[in-house]
């Protein structure tokens, strides 16, 4: 059990001399990689995913789905350069990933995938495609993965301290204290993206109402367990009750870009 305490001095110490303001919502990050590595080293994995995907058959050769898709996030793009100006720089990208996970993502520099499973099976409007790709794009805006990256070599340098102190190797042990030290940070984080995500949507001129209706769907999916893409999110009801509360806040934000 002395572990938690010896990795939580050394994520301690680093957050002393590595903490910036998040450019987008002002909070406090831990910052231990600079941007270009971050965005550089997802470039590599998207190209790599891709690549896995294409030799597998998994990249959706629906032309109507693909088009609709990419509708949908250029104009989340264009207002992602508003609110981040530096976006403006990224090298954007999407692609359909035909397989049947509830699942989107985008990676650091926009590097983005949504899957067919989310768009069939919850039947998604133009405008809950909008909610899932701007929330994904705002986990990118407000620097979450870069700051995911920062707590894992934190941690990492926490277990090498551990097991010089304690006499022997800890490392085994760095997956159980990964999730001890970050699920909660990651739902933060999602909550985060939720606020974000869907004042990106609003101002891309699609429905704020759209956030509630995608939630519901996807609690009504989560049958016995919650799929891959809410392993780390905040409670479907807990959530859906928190994007109620700003979809008044939004509304003249959509009206006014419709």
């Amino acid at each position: 059990m002395k572990k938690y305490p010896l990795i939580s001095t050394a994520l301690l110490a680093a957050s002393l001399v590595a903490c910036q303001a998040n450019p987008v919502s002002g909070r406090q990050q831990l910052v231990l990689v600079s941007e270009e590595q971050t965005q550089a080293s997802s470039a590599e994995a998207y190209t790599e995913t891709l690549s896995e995907a294409q030799k597998k058959g998994k990249l959706s050769t629906d032309a109507a789905l693909n088009s609709r898709v990419k509708r949908i996030t250029d104009r989340l793009i264009v207002q992602a350069g508003n609110m981040y100006a530096p976006s403006r720089e990224w090298k954007w990208s999407v692609a359909v990933i035909d397989e049947p996970t509830l699942n989107a993502w985008c990676m650091p520099g926009g590097k983005m995938a949504i899957y067919t499973g989310i768009v069939h099976k919850l039947k998604l409007t133009d405008d809950e495609i909008a909610q899932i790709m701007g929330h994904e794009i705002a986990h990118a805006l407000l620097g979450h993965g870069r700051e995911r990256m920062s707590r894992a070599i934190a941690m990492q340098g926490g277990m090498q301290i551990g097991s010089v102190l304690a006499g022997r190797d800890l490392s085994g042990l760095a997956p159980v204290a990964d999730l001890a030290l970050t699920l909660p940070h990651s739902r933060a984080s999602e909550s985060e993206a939720d606020r974000y995500g869907i004042e990106l949507a609003a101002r891309a001129g699609f429905d704020p109402r759209a956030a509630v209706r995608l939630w519901e769907k996807m609690e009504a999916a989560s049958g016995d367990g919650p799929p891959q893409f809410l392993s780390t999110h905040p409670a479907s009801g807990n959530r859906i009750q928190a994007l109620g509360a700003l979809v008044p806040q939004m509304m003249p934000i959509y009206e006014k870009a419709r």
